[in-house]
């Protein structure tokens, strides 16, 4: 393009979140901390479901996948983006760089649809309690879980082959902490609108689906817990909700604030700290919320310590 110096690339430097003296010290601290809560949190859960035949139902299986995804994304990211800020040297490969924008994509794109796949098991457990564990079968577990791994891989596939058609850079610093699709189709020297259309139209196809199958599952929750006549029942409806909702709200919400919007309305400062709460707070809140406000997990938890305690005392 005229006036501009385009290149290929061998490698890019990713700036990282802050140039400020003071930051650079508290925060690869803080970052540092919630990486080892969300690693521990996210492997205790999937851990404890294992071992627990008290979790042995599918809203569990398809936690223990959540909390899966939720590891592998933010495993993704948080790693490299400590080592580039207590190292000097920040560059990242251009086969690396999209090697982590592929998976990074991947994991956000499965999770999407993993929290839709939950609210439709939440369909069924309250709306079908008699027939739940006969129609949430092990098959289609599977193939639910299946549905949702594939639909991440092929997304980031769309991505990825896209962005690796783009030939020259006009630089090769991407003002961002990881390699996510924005900052680096703003460095490219050729035109991406077709990129940025992907961009756009790809999150909110898949805003759309998911939402939809979401609010459909709560409409008829909503339905059946207002036509049980026992108060404890519609409490024990709601609770087991609760987690999920919470989850769901902080998730999407954050992906329609960054993806499912034009290009031009980006600010890039706004979307690396936004991205800071879904790529670090997100993935260690998940299992805390799961956690914390349910009795199954809080009991299967006590009953595996309180069995660990009487092995080592006989």
């Amino acid at each position: 393009m005229v006036g501009k110096n385009c290149t290929t690339m061998t490698e890019f430097i990713l700036l990282g979140l802050s140039d400020v003296p003071d930051l650079r010290v508290l925060l690869p601290l803080m970052f540092l901390l919630i990486y080892g809560v969300t690693v521990l949190a996210n492997l205790g859960m999937i851990a404890l479901i294992q071992l627990s035949s008290r979790l042995d139902t599918p809203m569990y299986f398809f936690l223990s996948h959540l909390s899966f995804v939720d590891f592998c994304y933010s495993t993704t990211i948080v790693p490299k983006m400590l080592a580039n800020i207590f190292s000097k040297d920040k560059a990242i490969s251009f086969q690396g760089c999209f090697v982590q924008l592929y998976f990074f994509c991947t994991c956000v794109v499965t999770e999407v649809f993993l929290l839709a796949v939950m609210a439709y098991d939440r369909f069924l457990a309250i709306c079908n309690p008699l027939l739940y564990m006969v129609t949430m079968s092990q098959k289609l577990r599977m193939g639910l879980v299946s549905s949702c791994y594939l639909c991440g891989m092929v997304c980031s596939l769309i991505h990825l082959c896209l962005a690796l058609e783009i030939p020259f850079y006009t630089s090769n610093v991407v003002d961002h902490f990881f390699c996510d699709l924005p900052p680096i189709l703003s460095l490219a020297c050729s035109d991406v609108s077709v990129n940025e259309l992907m961009v756009l139209i790809v999150p909110t196809v898949n805003e759309v689906i998911t939402i939809t199958i979401i609010l459909t599952s709560y409409l008829f929750i909503l339905i059946t817990i207002l036509k049980m006549r026992s108060a404890e029942g519609r409490h024990k409806a709601f609770s087991t909700c609760a987690s999920h909702l919470t989850v769901l709200v902080v998730f999407h919400g954050t992906i329609l604030f960054i993806y499912c919007q034009p290009s031009l309305d980006h600010s890039l400062d706004i979307d690396k700290v936004t991205s800071v709460f879904y790529t670090l707070i997100i993935p260690m809140l998940n299992p805390l919320i799961y956690s914390l406000r349910n009795k199954d997990v809080k009991n299967a938890f006590r009953k595996m310590i309180l069995q660990k305690w009487l092995l080592k005392m006989t």
